[in-house]
């Protein structure tokens, strides 16, 4: 028997463990990043009325900000293995922290260009799903599923804690107030990362949950800029990554870029107030920390792609369901909320396991990096192009029925998708 056996067998049986305490600051980490990133949502209002700037130009600051959240992803997964999470989430969270604490003092629409469409873009970029893919994938065999559902979840976990909260600052006390909220949620998960986080199960003498070997982290040789270009390069010989890639266009497309974007300013356009609209954002936060968590624990048990055709064409009645919703009684929004909700990102466990399947362990962070830039791009379209049509047309009805239609495409795409073994892919 290997010392290396020898010393997990050695280990109680009855001890904690400490992945799980990982699972929850990676967690807190996500969670505060989604609440910094749909904070927009509820500026969108008050910087028109306050600097008198233009639906469509505030949109499209959010929509670089968004782009770039998404750009990041495959570096993020390549600074993640080569400095260690705890050192990248700390950096982060530092980043977002000056970003927050500058905003109150803008008077310029380049100025906020500056720190919500670069600065705070590349800071929450840097914690964005692919932390959640990297640290399941280090610290689980098994449950990865769970796992990954339960960290995707964190993002409407953000919205559910910190939507009403900014809302109601803002509206009792100014927009101001709810940064100086946020700046402190950041300062504290920051203090608890610093001291609790570690970067793999080695570093706590433990093996990955669901094996019995404890190994070292195989050291990263690659470039920081070159590997994740190379990987892309590898993805896109694959036809798998085209579809994966296309289904997560829509899937942005459809969600934080146009409801997350959008969907308080259009709640305002039927009388409903800020603070209530928010309320309905959160709403769909509570349904989805459910939903994906158990999308995670759908895609451990069943065929991902089937999982997709039925959340993506789910999703897609839904949005055209929304216009009817907006001009009729507040309880078809809140029908509206509880069914989308349950769906919001659903769609990222059969993704992310997907990419796994076909790509393997190695390779699967950086390329599912890659398909949430696809996310994100399609994210963008949809928070300058809804803006766009908002100014053209007075109504975002349109941008829905759009959304709508879209996902039911994606649902198709869906079904077209292959499972490949990592094998395949690593000798090709």
């Amino acid at each position: 028997m290997s010392l290396i056996h020898s010393q997990a067998e050695l280990q109680p049986k009855s001890r904690f463990y400490y992945g799980w305490i990982i699972v929850l600051l990676t967690f807190a980490t996500l969670l505060v990043s989604a609440g910094i990133r749909s904070l927009p949502s509820i500026l969108l209002v008050p910087f028109q009325n306050e600097f008198h700037w233009s639906r469509g130009s505030i949109s499209s600051v959010i929509s670089m900000g968004i782009l770039l959240y998404g750009l990041v992803g495959p570096f993020s997964a390549s600074m993640l293995l080569r400095f260690g999470v705890r050192k990248v989430v700390i950096s982060s969270l530092a980043l977002l922290a000056i970003s927050l604490a500058a905003t109150p003092f803008i008077h310029a629409l380049w100025q906020f260009n500056l720190l919500w469409g670069l600065v705070s873009g590349l800071a929450t970029g840097m914690m964005a799903n692919v932390l959640g893919v990297t640290v399941s994938n280090m610290w689980f065999v098994k449950r990865k599923g769970l796992v990954i559902g339960l960290l995707t979840a964190s993002a409407a976990t953000g919205q559910l804690l910190f939507l009403p909260l900014f809302a109601k600052m803002t509206a009792d006390f100014g927009w101001r107030y709810a940064i100086f909220a946020a700046i402190a949620g950041v300062l504290l998960v920051l203090a608890a990362v610093a001291i609790w986080m570690r970067n793999h199960p080695y570093d706590v003498g433990a093996a990955p949950y669901g094996s019995s070997e404890i190994v070292k982290p195989a050291e990263f040789t690659g470039n920081l800029l070159l590997t994740p270009l190379r990987n892309l390069r590898l993805a896109m010989k694959n036809s798998t990554f085209w579809l994966l890639a296309g289904t997560f266009f829509f899937c942005g497309f459809s969600t934080n870029g146009l409801i997350g974007t959008h969907l308080i300013a259009a709640c305002g356009d039927h009388g409903m107030l800020e603070v209530a609209a928010a309320g309905l954002l959160a709403m769909m936060g509570l349904f989805d920390l459910f939903g994906t968590t158990i999308s995670g624990w759908l895609s451990d048990h069943f065929d991902s792609r089937k999982l997709l055709f039925w959340y993506y064409g789910l999703r897609g009645l839904s949005l055209l369901f929304l216009p009817y919703a907006l001009t009729a009684t507040p309880a078809m929004l809140v029908v509206f909320s509880v069914f989308y909700g349950l769906d919001w990102i659903a769609t990222v466990p059969p993704t992310a396991k997907l990419a796994g399947e076909t790509f393997g362990k190695e390779r699967s962070g950086m390329i599912f990096g890659w398909i949430v830039v696809a996310h994100q791009l399609g994210a963008s379209t949809a928070a300058y192009g809804a803006g766009v049509m908002r100014d053209w047309f007075g109504t975002y009805s349109q941008a829905f029925f759009i959304a709508g239609f879209v996902c039911f495409f994606a649902a198709l795409m869906a079904l077209r998708i292959r499972r490949s073994p990592a094998a395949a892919v690593q000798a090709a």
